[in-house]
């Protein structure tokens, strides 16, 4: 049985997790490791595979919603775009400073995946590009101010400690510094000084820590980690503050409600809004963290109780929550928006596949990019945009 670690650990070129999903034999990780990467890239280095986008070009289906907008107007929807070229869940997406988006690893109900992708949002399709060195899923992925992109962790046959980098500029990925401790399950989030905080996750060591939990950065700089599964599978309500300065952990408010495989996304008025996840059901509840008092109040409820979902920010302010699971056996097509003036939840366009374990990404245009999953019988290749 394996078991969850309470170490944390600062990497100035690490990931973030798109998606998780939970293990109930394997506990999990708080332990915190660093690693450093001295590989840069010019910032006037571009990718012939992949042109830029314009920083004028518009979205037609996100368009700005007023907090006095009516329901009944009508829905945007999701249009099919090109596939992947590999089926794959618990992958990762990242943007490229050129708009591009990669996508790398996963799991095809097979093999752990070494192959990486790139999709061009002028274009519509997606290039094969450098494998990673190790297969993985589970892991994380984020992209550095030098326009690197970190890989760290994972679960392939093992539990992992490596890591690598991808240039965009060979479509080669190296390994660097391995992390301190093998997790998977983790978050990664990037600080303001360049370094990568990876926190938690599973490992195979009995401590007590979280996994499948959210990390948020807030406007102070600070890292807010909320929920997730503990080493004999408890979940949890607890929450925690890391501070890049002092490199120290706080205990702050708990949440109204234990969970985890859930959501958080920081709104522009500084709170986390906290949605739905899974304790002893699949809840439909959500919660807004205040960083000035540390304390949470609960807003409305989701009209659809999920788990591994995810949830993208557009620049009105709105949340999109896309598919997850209600089951084990269910993933879910439906689509919510929140609106932060009203903390009301509303139906949106469905999903052309239903998903979870997928990943979605805002991209430049501000359009959402959703990739892969699984639909509870198939590993996905198809692609869609909302």
């Amino acid at each position: 049985m394996t078991s969850t670690s309470s170490s944390t650990s600062s990497l100035s070129s690490t990931s973030s997790l798109s998606s998780t999903s939970s293990l109930s034999s394997t506990p999990s990780l708080s332990s915190t490791s660093s690693l450093s990467s001295t590989s840069s890239l010019s910032s006037t280095s571009s990718l012939s595979s992949t042109p830029s986008l314009s920083s004028t070009s518009s979205l037609s289906s996100t368009s700005s919603l007023s907090s006095t907008s009516s329901t009944t107007a009508e829905l945007p929807k999701w249009t099919a775009t090109g596939s992947l070229n590999d089926a794959r869940h618990l992958h990762t997406a990242s943007t490229l400073a050129n708009g591009s988006v990669l996508i790398a690893g996963g799991w095809n109900g097979v093999i752990y995946l070494t192959s990486a992708e790139l999709y061009n949002p002028l274009t519509g399709t997606w290039t094969t590009t450098g494998n990673m060195n190790a297969g993985r899923q589970y892991h994380t992925a984020t992209t550095l101010a030098n326009g690197l992109v970190l890989v760290a962790g994972g679960q392939n046959n093992g539990y992992l400690t490596s890591a690598e980098l991808y240039n965009p500029l060979t479509g080669i990925w190296t390994y660097t510094g391995s992390m301190n401790f093998v997790r998977y399950s983790h978050t990664a989030s990037m600080l303001a000084n360049g370094s990568v905080l990876v926190a938690g996750g599973y490992n195979g060591s009995l401590n007590a820590a979280r996994a499948v939990h959210t990390a948020s950065t807030l406007v102070n700089g600070s890292i807010l980690v909320a929920g997730g599964q503990n080493s004999v599978s408890a979940y949890l309500d607890s929450v925690e503050l890391y501070n890049p300065t002092t490199g120290t952990w706080t205990i702050t408010g708990s949440m109204n409600v234990e969970r985890y495989g859930h959501a958080a996304s920081t709104l522009t008025n500084g709170s986390v809004l906290v949605a739905s996840g899974q304790n002893n059901g699949y809840l439909t509840s959500a919660e807004l963290y205040n960083p000035s008092t540390g304390n949470w109040t609960t807003t409305g409820n989701m009209n659809v109780s999920r788990q591994l979902h995810t949830a993208s920010t557009f620049a009105n302010g709105f949340i999109l929550v896309v598919g997850g699971q209600s089951s084990v056996s269910n993933s879910l097509s439906s689509v919510e928006l929140y609106n932060p003036s009203t903390g009301t939840w509303t139906t949106t366009a469905n999903l052309i596949n239903a998903r979870r374990c997928h990943t979605a990404t805002v991209l430049p245009n501000g359009k959402v990019l959703v990739t892969g999953g699984y639909n509870g019988v198939s590993y996905l290749i198809s692609a869609e945009l909302y």
